[in-house]
This record gives structure tokens, sequence and C-alpha cells, in this order.
């Protein structure tokens, strides 16, 4: 019987990776103009993203620091200055990316049908939180944005669990005052939320979105054993075969 479910939220929630190239994509646009390489210098952006969110969760700097860290380094590919004082670093992340990225927010239609569905389960319901890397702040702004905080009793980041996910999971379960066997994590990343999880003595299901969230190609391939569903109305099903 599982009676914690954490979720994932960017690539599970919340479609992050489009948010993140509709927002360069127009600040690259308007910078170069539609001719431009604005395919290829919003795929920078991303990998920029990738380098320097990791060197946030390994403590290496803070939230703020690898937003800093981003626009250093792509500043100087629009052909813009980069003063290397924190000042204008951080307003051009604050008046130029940030309203575009929140903007772009869209949450998948599968979401709320899901949550929805999890609080009519007949019997003991689970209990359900966020389990994400993301920034506290920024990850609780789109729960709110979507309505989907109600649905959660707790929003779970490295901030409160002193720990980033893959080591997050028995922090988070202790949290929750539950422990990994009674535990599940679902998420759209194969090695983080399924493989780590699995590992961590949780049950990690995959949502399979079709698309590999950090490349933008095809979804890795996944061994049979993994706990697999295409959309998150598939879950409470298989939450309540899993509970028989």
């Amino acid at each position: 019987m599982v009676d914690v479910v954490f979720f994932d939220l960017d690539g599970t929630l919340v479609d992050h990776r489009r948010a993140a190239f509709a927002a360069i994509g127009g600040i690259v646009e308007a910078a170069v103009g539609s001719a431009g390489p604005v395919a290829e210098l919003a795929a920078e952006w991303w990998a920029l993203e990738a380098r320097h969110m990791w060197e946030y969760l390994d403590g290496e700097c803070s939230f703020v620091e690898q937003h800093r860290r981003r626009a250093r380094a792509f500043l100087p590919l629009l052909g813009e200055p980069v003063d290397e004082g924190p000042a204008v670093l951080d307003r051009w992340i604050a008046e130029r990316y940030l309203p575009a990225l929140e903007e772009s927010w869209r949450c998948y239609a599968d979401v709320l049908p899901c949550l929805e569905a999890l609080g009519r389960m007949p019997g003991r319901r689970p209990r359900l939180a966020v389990l994400t890397n993301g920034d506290p702040g920024q990850q609780r702004a789109k729960l709110d944005r979507f309505g989907l905080a109600e649905h959660f009793e707790a929003v779970l980041t490295p901030t409160e669990l002193g720990a980033a996910k893959p080591a997050a999971y028995a922090a988070a379960c202790r949290r929750m005052g539950t422990v990994p066997e009674r535990a599940a994590n679902v998420g759209d990343m194969l090695s983080t939320d399924v493989t780590a999880a699995t590992a961590a003595g949780l049950t990690g299901v995959w949502l399979d979105r079709g698309v590999d969230f950090v490349t933008g190609g095809p979804s890795p391939v996944a061994e049979p054993s993994v706990l697999r569903i295409e959309r998150l109305t598939e879950l409470p099903e298989l939450l309540a075969r899993m509970g028989s």
C-alpha cells in the first residue's frame, strides 16, 4: 500500500522546457531578428541552464548566482555587453527573462484530472507532495498559477530537505512521516525520478511524455520492469492495482 505519492514538477506537472525555449527564443528574436540563429541560441541557453542549475544543486552557488552565471555567459552571444557586477545581470534576469518565462508556463492537460481523481479514490487515499529540485519560491508560484497547490500537503525542495534528488528521497520520506517502502515517486526523468527513487526503496513511476526533458529527443528506453505511464490520468488506476 502506498500512503505518500511524490510528484516531480518540471516536465511532470508544468512544461518548463517549452516555457524556457519560448521565453529565450523571444528574447533572441528581439535582439538578432527572426532570421538569426534563434534555435541555436535557445539551445545554448538551455545547456547553460542545465550546467549552472547543477552547480546550484551541488551547493557551489546560490539560486540567484546560477542565474547570473547563465546571463554572464549568454549575453555575449546576443552581442550585448556584460557587466561583471551583479546588479546588471540581476536586472536582465528580473526584467527580461523571468517575466517571459512565467508568461510561457503551461500546465499539462492531464494534471488536474489526475489530482482530482486521486482525491476521489475510495478508502484511504494517498497523501500527495511535490518533490522538486527547483527554487521553492518559483516552484510554488507555478503551483499557485494553475490552482494545484491545494492538492498537495507539502512542496519539498533542496531548501527544505538540505539535498537535491536523488539524495533527497530518504529525507522527503522522513519529512512526510513515512518509509520508502510506502512511498511512490512520479516523474518524467527516468534516471533521477524513477531509477534513483527505486534504488532508494520507493516505487518509481515513469511518466513517459514521449520526449527527453534534457535533450528534447525521443524518450530513453526503459527496462521492462519499470512502471510506466504515458498520461498522469493513468496513475490512479495504477495505484489502485498496487494497493489491491
